[in-house]
């Protein structure tokens, strides 16, 4: 096992996922899910088979919870995706999908840092980014922020500080793809075999940011409408890409609406001010509106706490909620359909019994 182990540690394997496979019994070969196309998964087990060098492993993942960078067990046959091993972090949402609404959709899975990207080229959008910090810290990865296009403008600084007011804490970082600039410090968070996840629209240059990271044009990238600065063709599909050197990077799809899952304290860091300035308050059920002794008011009314981000919190916790009644009611729907199906075996039952 030494040599594959040397095998999948350069894929990202830890002692995390060792610990996972030994639950399973250690059974068939891991490999690592490089891309996922329908009912498909390609898989790698080395180097060569990640860079398409060698041909990679192609199983059926029907039934099967998977998303890319997922740890997966093929079944005896070879044929099937068998086991998903115990995920260390995922980039998760609500599907989008017409009817799923109330079902998840991971991204990405065993990530170590999320980079938020935004482009200079239009204005950022702060309410964005507030959806895409809850959702990475909701991961369990590390999210960074990433300004691209320098080159488009003559002084980022505005643009970088008024989203790091948003970040709170979460660094900032400028970078270009087209000059390279800010390439070395965000390759440098890969450095370990450490997994990296590219979130941002579509034509805010991360293809383009990617394919500095990995040393080739490997992911199309295209022109963008003047005007908009919307890219004409994106990503259509998430893949784990080898970078230079060593380390990984995830690239997903343009994704046009940032849909939230339910989540853990994601919402609680992305507004860690908001809530700071709550634990202030004269009553503890303050709605935050006319109560009197309200901390967050008051720093409304003394220019300290933008009124915008208390109605963008609003908004995501009332999301949130309606979120949690769509998920109990599927679930009931789920259960009257499960009774349904056992009724008529209840009654041939009963009527042997009789």
């Amino acid at each position: 096992m030494a040599g594959d182990r040397a095998s999948l540690e350069r894929l990202g394997w830890s002692d995390t996922f060792d610990d996972a496979w030994e639950v399973l019994g250690r059974p068939g070969a891991p490999a690592r899910v490089t891309r996922l196309d329908r009912g498909w998964s390609t898989a790698a087990r080395t180097l060569d088979q990640a860079n398409g060098s060698e041909d990679p492993v192609r199983l059926r993942n029907i039934g099967a919870d998977v998303a890319v960078g997922d740890w997966i067990v093929p079944s005896d046959d070879g044929e099937r995706v068998e086991h998903v091993l115990e995920r260390r972090s995922g980039f998760t949402r609500r599907a989008s999908f017409d009817g799923m609404r109330a079902v998840s959709h991971t991204l990405a899975a065993n990530i170590d840092v999320v980079f938020l990207v935004h482009a200079l080229g239009s204005p950022p959008s702060p309410r964005r980014l507030e959806r895409e910090l809850v959702l990475a810290f909701d991961s369990g990865a590390d999210p960074i922020v990433v300004l691209t296009k320098t080159d488009l403008v003559d002084d980022p600084e505005p643009l970088r500080a008024a989203l790091a007011e948003v970040a709170l804490g979460v660094p900032v970082l400028l970078a270009s793809g087209i000059t390279g600039d800010g390439i070395d410090a965000i390759r440098a968070e890969a450095d370990g075999n450490r997994t990296l996840a590219f979130l941002g629209a579509s034509g805010v240059g991360k293809s383009t940011l990617v394919n500095g990271l990995v040393g080739n044009a490997l992911l199309a990238t295209s022109e963008v409408r003047e005007g908009d600065q919307r890219g004409r063709h994106t990503t259509v599909a998430a893949e784990l890409v080898p970078m230079v050197g060593e380390g990984w990077l995830i690239d997903t799809p343009g994704v046009r609406a940032v849909s939230l899952w339910l989540s853990g304290n994601g919402i609680e860091r992305a507004f860690a001010d908001v809530f700071d300035l709550m634990d202030g308050c004269r009553f503890r059920d303050c709605k935050h509106d006319r109560e009197p002794g309200c901390a967050v008011q008051q720093a409304i009314t003394d220019g300290e706490l933008d009124p915008v981000r208390l109605t963008a919190l609003d908004a995501l916790i009332d999301e949130e909620e309606a979120l949690e009644k769509e998920q109990k009611a599927r679930e009931k729907a789920a259960d009257r359909r499960s009774k349904d199906k056992r009724r008529p075996e209840a009654a041939e039952y009963d009527g042997m019994r009789d």
